[in-house]
């Protein structure tokens, strides 16, 4: 633990310092290797609450300590306490900073999955008592829910499954889950997934257009795009092209799309619960020189949305720099496109909106904003 908290630091993420130690550990069993990532995470996650002055072994185990004490009497951790030493100052000028979002980022995250389409029930007795099929939860709270989401609680090795293996399910954020509801592809469409990293939504946006028309999946990283081919073979998604895209004004293609999607790179506050150690590195000058990338972004891949299509934008920050600015920034500067109004996943009853906010506290995932448009 302590190896890995000395290697973090601003360039060197905490998260992939624990995945390369515990690869090349050696010997750790599945349970000790669990408890190395709980306990890493526990620290970044208490930082600000931790005595600096302790040696770090002991800031770990006082970390620990307040978790266990948080998740049992979550009443002790008074409002101000966490407003004012769980995230950051600077956020304050950014993020709608609130008890209740504070609370939740403290809390340790839900595991997600997305099984494929219409195999969410189905998927969960396979995988036994860990996993609960999202709809079964939300029969219970009364709350509405995503059809292909479940969370997992169990101790299985999930990547050893047979059913990972044969392409069944997905380890997926819900909130990433909604984008791709959100966008709403259907069969026989041509898409744009311009930022597709590895590919979690170009899979997602396949599965939902039933591998039938095309996806052009970009990225500026080539490894990104092997691993997205990788996990297109075990997902059995064939209806997709990958090709490398910088996000310069020269596109990948003059082909016109139905729809495009810009998942675009960002600060990642919305990620604050699952990935404490980014509260502490993320300063206000990357969101703001992330914001115009955003803007970029979104001006260079408008001309490539035919008449008729769709753009969506999206993003797991909760920055206003970042979200509803370039929105609105985007809708100024290009009177071609008017806002398209997107009905929450998690609420279907309420009134549609241009600008979707999916807050930690309401969805059970990751911070989200999408916002979209219609290309006139």
């Amino acid at each position: 633990m302590a190896r890995v908290i000395a290697a973090a630091s601003r360039t060197k993420p905490a998260d992939a310092v624990l995945r390369e130690t515990l690869r090349t550990a050696g010997g750790l069993t599945a349970a000790e290797s669990r408890e190395v990532s709980r306990a890493v995470f526990a620290y970044y996650r208490w930082l600000g609450l931790l005595d600096r002055k302790l040696a770090v072994g002991e800031q770990v185990e006082q970390a620990l300590e307040l978790a266990q004490r948080f998740a049992d009497e979550p009443e002790r951790f008074s409002d101000d306490e966490l407003l004012a030493r769980a995230v950051p100052a600077w956020a304050r000028e950014e993020l709608d900073v609130t008890p209740e979002w504070a609370a939740v980022i403290q809390s340790e995250p839900v595991l997600w999955l997305r099984a494929q389409r219409g195999r969410g029930e189905k998927l969960a007795k396979k995988l036994g008592d860990g996993a609960v099929h999202a709809r079964t939860a939300a029969a219970e709270s009364g709350e509405s829910t995503l059809p292909d989401a479940l969370f997992y609680d169990g101790e299985e090795d999930l990547f050893r499954t047979p059913e990972f293996q044969a392409g069944e399910f997905e380890i997926q954020d819900i909130s990433s889950q909604a984008v791709g509801l959100l966008c709403d592809p259907k069969p026989g469409e041509t898409w744009w997934d311009a930022c597709a990293g590895e590919g979690g939504k170009t899979l997602h946006l396949s599965g939902l257009m039933q591998n039938k028309g095309q996806i052009w999946a970009s990225d500026r990283a080539e490894w990104r795009l092997k691993k997205l081919k990788l996990r297109a073979g075990r997902a059995k998604c064939f209806n997709y092209r990958a090709v490398l895209w910088d996000g310069g004004e020269r596109l990948p293609t003059k082909t016109k799309f139905d729809g495009v999607l810009v998942d675009a790179p960002c600060s990642g506050t919305g990620t604050w619960q699952r990935n404490p150690h980014a509260r502490w590195t993320t300063t206000l000058e990357d969101v703001r020189e992330l914001a115009e990338v955003q803007k970029r972004l979104l001006a260079n891949v408008a001309p490539a949305v035919k008449p008729g299509g769709r753009l969506i934008y999206s993003v797991c920050t909760l920055a206003r720099s970042e979200t509803s600015a370039v929105a609105e920034q985007f809708s100024k500067s290009h009177p071609e496109f008017t806002l398209l109004p997107l009905a929450n996943p998690f609420q279907p009853s309420a009134t549609a909106t241009p600008q979707l906010w999916l807050w930690p506290q309401d969805t059970g995932g990751n911070g989200m904003f999408v916002a979209a448009w219609w290309r006139l």
